[in-house]
């Protein structure tokens, strides 16, 4: 009897060790699994971004709170994380005029009292400081989750050597303006954006060419000056460096950030 009682034991205890290992197998194995799906390979142009965006800040975009002045207008940012906000004030007579942007949701104060306003006021409001904020701090937003990059080709303009990357936005988290389509031509030497085109829709549409200058680090973080270009509206993006270097181009408006303060100091 003490020896079947025995038998019986070993058996369970054996029985144990194997279910234990099986199972310490299979969560092995589950884990490699999941480790797999959610690798995933960057593009070439996903992984040009990614060095751009180390060149011009990097993780300092994360919690950046930059002021400046566009075009005599008082702006402001504050990055926390995956949370924004950005203020623009405007003087007109003796009325301060405040719009803000935070996490996509825009609102007025006029002289400290917020305002109502239509559906049509929200989303001019909101494209016009986002567009704004967006050239500003380029190329923070380059790969956000809405964007699609695409890498077009390899050029020179003016002697130097660029990669060319298109920019292209889903309809859903991609804004108003989510049908624009964007150049970027990236310095392959020093990763730094020195001109971008864009084609947009909106008022009968347009082609626009922009030239970087100016270009300063404030703590950390690049700023750049754009000389604005205009061409024809059926002008392919990939041709405008042809263009500009042919002086085929037309001059339309110096895009300038100035006086800019870190106040995170």
């Amino acid at each position: 009897m003490t020896t079947l009682k025995t038998i019986v034991l070993f058996l369970s205890i054996t029985l144990f060790i194997s279910c234990n290992k099986n199972d310490k197998s299979d969560t092995k194995t589950t884990i490699n699994k999941k480790a797999a799906s959610n690798y995933i390979k960057l593009n070439k142009a996903e992984e040009i971004i990614n060095q751009t965006i180390a060149e011009h800040g990097g993780d300092l975009y994360k919690t950046a709170h930059y002021a400046f002045v566009f075009r005599d207008n008082k702006y402001q940012f504050k990055n926390d994380g995956a949370n924004y906000k950005y203020t623009k004030t405007t003087t007109k007579g003796k009325d301060t005029i405040k719009d803000i942007l935070k996490n996509s949701t825009f609102y007025r104060v006029i002289n400290g009292k917020p305002v109502t306003l239509t559906e049509k006021e929200i989303a001019i409001g909101s494209g016009a400081i986002n567009s704004v904020f967006y050239f500003a701090m380029l190329p923070h937003k380059l790969n956000d989750a809405a964007v699609n990059s695409k890498y077009i080709e390899s050029t020179t303009i003016n002697n130097k050597n660029y990669d060319v990357i298109e920019i292209t936005f889903d309809e859903e988290g991609g804004g108003e303006d989510h049908d624009d389509v964007f150049y970027y031509w990236i310095n392959k030497d020093t990763k730094k954006i020195d001109y971008l085109a864009y084609s947009y829709k909106v008022n009968n549409g347009g082609v626009r060419f922009r030239s970087a200058y100016n270009t300063r680090v404030i703590d950390g973080i690049t700023f750049q000056d754009y000389i604005n270009y205009k061409a024809d509206i059926d002008t392919p993006l990939k041709d405008l460096p042809s263009l500009y270097e042919a002086g085929k181009l037309k001059e339309l408006s110096k895009v300038k950030t100035e006086n800019i303060i870190n106040l995170n100091n």
